[in-house]
């Protein structure tokens, strides 16, 4: 188990035209994570403020470009020194420019498809009056005494859309499905569009909207729609060349403004929290106590004897907002990942990346142990571990230890004549398999409930370490109610001591709660005794819950011995060999996947919800993007 590295709350005063050379030299670093200044009404102004919004802007502008005309090279190096505001303004303005003119190649080639799915609609629609003997030039014509309209509405409309029509007296016919969607042709007298305006935005109507010269010349609709398409395309296509060359011919310039962007990300991100009065400026933060030395070379790299620099070690009421810095073992990181899943530490409480990596190992081993399965889990992490980003040591370590307790069950694919067992055969004494899962969630409650006691400790939370019922009394009252239980169970005398050792702890607890809420003697009563029985129930129940660590290992034996008992039941090589590798790949992939899960179970809810709170605050350094730290 690891602590979270010891923090320091870090100022530094320099002189407000220094900002941007400060942001980026803390940046550099790699090692500051910024923080709201602590007394903004002494530094009420933020002369960050407008350089941030117009980076946010340039940045946008730039990234909006990009995607349209990717840069052919990639910028390399950064600039001697940050932008100023005037420079990041004019640089801001100049990306505006270029991304409004790519934005019509963008608009142009929108509009082209759209032009393009509605010729297609359009000669569809056509080609069926066509077929149904329409005379799409009268059709489209405008009447004195009948209405006639085309369009669109989602299938599921048609129905109820033909019964309100019906009751205007209009006439609704499809025509074709389009895209998913209904063609329709609605006809009706005159004069009653008001009232079938609301029907036709009810059912979602989309009108199709026919260009005149095709009522006027119908004979020539299929060319004169071929020629507004490629007239569309032909426009979207010149747009798109004059941006293609308006890019070449400023690439030089947009990889500078790449590397622009690049040194003044850093004092953008400061935004708000670099804070000054007059010409004097202030940026705090959070920092490591061994990564000061280096801060303070590199400002003075920077500044010279341009700033002042002042740490602390954090106030007791700061505790909550102080950053988390955990630094692991490479091998260590997957199993990080899944902690933080459930939370990150608070500053100063147990990291639980070590003790999780060696139980859940254990557990997966225990629940999934057989030689030539746990094989073949490790070789597949060997094998695709490029796939696994970084999930290799995590699969490898799960296979290492189902291999270990093979050894421990004497099991090869589900054979038990191969290895003689080093313990025992789980199928041979279930009872043990039992009674062993019950201690190893003995003792793995137990050191939970010491580690809560010790987080604690360290929050200065003193009486809540020894006296509540998951600190020092809960520890003795589990303790003794568990070894009293053990002993009956095996048929030895218990004697008064574990009994009263037991009461006695949960005297202390339920007195606790007693003094510590505040209200009648039926209230305190009440509250306390509650709390108390909670806390022996969730023992009780957090204990069961373990016996499924024998459950699947037993599961897992039964299941590996019937595969190899339906292979041996064939007469042939062929079919045997099929089941046992189909078998042993069946056991390998759903069972172990579903033993991970209950191992992570495990974990979660019975070891991370009695002693992490993970309500920390990872720590985010200032940093350079990653392309100009290349």
């Amino acid at each position: 188990m690891f602590r979270s590295l010891l923090m320091q709350r870090v100022t530094v005063l320099v002189l407000r035209e220094d900002g941007p050379a400060v942001a980026v030299a803390l940046a550099r670093t790699g090692a500051f994570s910024p923080e709201a200044p602590e007394s903004p009404e002494l530094l009420p102004e933020l002369p960050g403020r407008r350089f941030s919004d117009l980076y946010r802007q340039a940045r946008s502008h730039f990234e909006k470009i990009v995607a349209q005309c990717p840069l052919a090279g990639v910028p390399r190096g950064l600039p001697a020194d940050p932008p100023r505001e005037a420079e990041l303004a004019a640089l801001e303005e100049w990306l505006r420019t270029v991304w409004l003119q790519c934005s019509n190649c963008d608009e142009s080639r929108r509009r082209a498809s759209e032009e393009q799915l509605y010729v297609t609609q359009l000669t569809k629609m056509l080609d069926r009056l066509a077929q149904l003997g329409i005379d799409f030039s009268q059709l489209s014509r405008s009447r004195r005494f009948l209405d006639i309209q085309i369009g669109m509405v989602q299938p599921g409309n048609v129905a109820r859309l033909r019964e309100a029509l019906s009751m205007a007296g209009y006439v609704v016919a499809g025509l074709q499905s389009v895209a998913g969607l209904e063609q329709v042709v609605i006809a009706g007298p005159a004069g009653k569009e008001p009232e079938t305006e609301a029907v036709l935005r009810a059912a979602d109507w989309q009108p199709v909207r026919i260009p005149a010269r095709l009522s006027e010349e119908p004979g020539r609709a299929h060319e004169l729609l071929f020629e507004h398409q490629q007239r569309m395309i032909a426009q979207a296509d010149a747009r798109c060349r004059n941006v293609e060359v308006l890019t070449k011919e400023h690439a030089g310039r947009l990889l500078d403004a790449a590397r622009i962007l690049d040194v003044a990300a850093p004092y953008a991100e400061l935004g708000g929290m670099l804070s000054a009065r007059g010409g004097l400026a202030q940026v705090g933060g959070w920092a490591p106590a061994d990564a000061l030395p280096g801060l303070r070379e590199a400002l003075g790299a920077s500044l010279g004897k341009r700033f002042v620099l002042s740490a602390r070690s954090p106030h007791p009421n700061e505790l909550a907002r102080v950053p988390t810095l955990l630094r692991h073992a490479a091998l260590l990181r997957p199993f990080a990942a899944l902690v933080s899943n459930y939370g990150v530490p608070r500053y100063r409480e147990i990291d639980p990346t070590l003790l999780f990596a060696v139980t859940f190992i254990v557990m997966f081993g225990m629940m999934f142990g057989d030689i030539g399965n746990g094989a073949l889990i490790a070789a597949a992490g060997f094998l695709v571990a490029r796939r696994l980003h970084g999930f290799a040591p995590f699969v490898v370590a799960c296979g290492l230890a189902s291999a270990a307790f093979g050894w421990v069950y004497g099991s090869v694919f589900g054979v038990e004549e191969l290895v003689h067992p080093l313990w025992i055969s789980p199928l041979a004494d279930p009872d043990r398999m039992l009674v062993m899962s019950l201690y190893w969630g003995a003792g793995f409650i137990l050191i939970g409930s010491a580690l809560t006691a010790y987080n604690r400790i360290s929050d200065g939370r003193y009486l809540d370490a020894l006296l509540d019922g998951k600190g020092a009394a809960g520890i003795v009252f589990y303790t003794a109610l568990f070894y009293g239980v053990q002993r009956r169970m095996l048929g030895h005398g218990v004697g008064s001591v574990p009994w009263m050792v037991a009461a006695g702890a949960f005297m202390v607890v339920f007195a606790y709660h007693w003094f510590r809420y505040a209200g009648g003697a039926g209230e305190r009563m009440l509250v306390a005794l509650t709390q108390v029985i909670h806390d022996a129930v969730g023992y009780f129940s957090n204990t069961l819950s373990f016996l499924r660590v024998a459950a699947f290992g037993l599961n897992h034996m039964a299941l590996a011995i019937a595969v190899s008992a339906l292979a041996s039941m064939l007469r042939s090589d062929a079919g045997r060999w099929t089941i046992l590798v189909f078998g042993n790949i069946f056991i390998v992939v759903l069972e172990g996947g579903i033993v991970a899960i209950q191992a992570l179970r495990l974990e979660y809810y019975e070891g991370f919800s009695r002693f992490f709170e993970g309500s920390g605050r990872e720590f985010r350094p200032l940093t350079l993007p990653t392309a100009a730290a290349a």
